[in-house]
């Protein structure tokens, strides 16, 4: 939607409706936006490529904010509407969205690990793994390559769309995902680096996610 300099915008913040966290707010000529993700000075290229995907795909209104030491990009949100969207979140589907989020952490912690330790191919290759788990479990909104990216790359605090998963998706997610870190990692321990993501999270919610894990059927494998 736009290409912006931080002198083009105000960058403010406000208290979060049922979290004792605040938001980023940027505004541009009226219109208001919320942090969907942050890319260092040198992530460019792939800064741009969310922001087109985000635009020119998915039909979202988002400002790409160039800035000396990063970048970010911005999703189009009113504030009525975000505080109404975490009311809705909290009557129906707040746990399942905590659990999400819990999950995905893990999930880009991994990533991130086998890209600084292993390099760029291993990475992709990770990718290729975690699309094989999305497309055998039939995970919501994993159908594409873009899709996937984004869920290894994007905040799951921060974003607009956190995926519909249940929580049959998200046992068998938390299963793979250890299998298929063993296959890289081998007896390395990932497991305490891995869990440390979750530090993310509020307290309430991170012990809420942990006691959920230590019921699910595989959750020992993360002891």
């Amino acid at each position: 939607m736009f290409i912006l300099k931080r002198q083009d915008v105000e960058i403010s913040s406000i208290q979060h409706p049922k979290r004792d966290q605040k938001i980023p707010i940027l505004t541009y000529q009226g219109l208001t936006f919320r942090l969907i993700s942050v890319f260092n000075a040198n992530q460019e290229e792939q800064a741009r490529a969310l922001w087109r995907d985000l635009t020119d795909n998915q039909g979202k209104a988002c400002v790409l904010l160039e800035e000396p030491d990063r970048y970010s990009i911005w999703g189009r949100v009113r504030l009525d509407q975000l505080a109404h969207e975490t009311q809705e979140n909290e009557a129906t589907g707040s746990t399942t969205l905590m659990l999400t989020q819990a999950c995905l952490l893990m999930l880009q912690a991994i990533y991130i690990d086998i890209e600084d330790l292993m390099g760029v191919k291993q990475a992709v290759t990770f990718q290729k793994d975690i699309a094989d788990v999305f497309r055998q479990g039939r995970f919501p909104q994993t159908e594409s390559l873009d899709a996937i990216k984004q869920l290894l790359t994007v905040n799951p605090l921060d974003s607009l769309q956190t995926p519909a998963w249940q929580e049959a998706h998200l046992t068998m997610l938390l299963r793979d995902l250890h299998r298929i870190g063993r296959n890289y990692f081998g007896k390395s321990p990932f497991i305490p680096r891995t869990l440390e993501a979750l530090q993310d999270l509020p307290s309430g919610e991170r012990s809420r996610f942990l006691a959920w894990m230590a019921r699910s059927p595989d959750g020992n494998l993360w002891h």
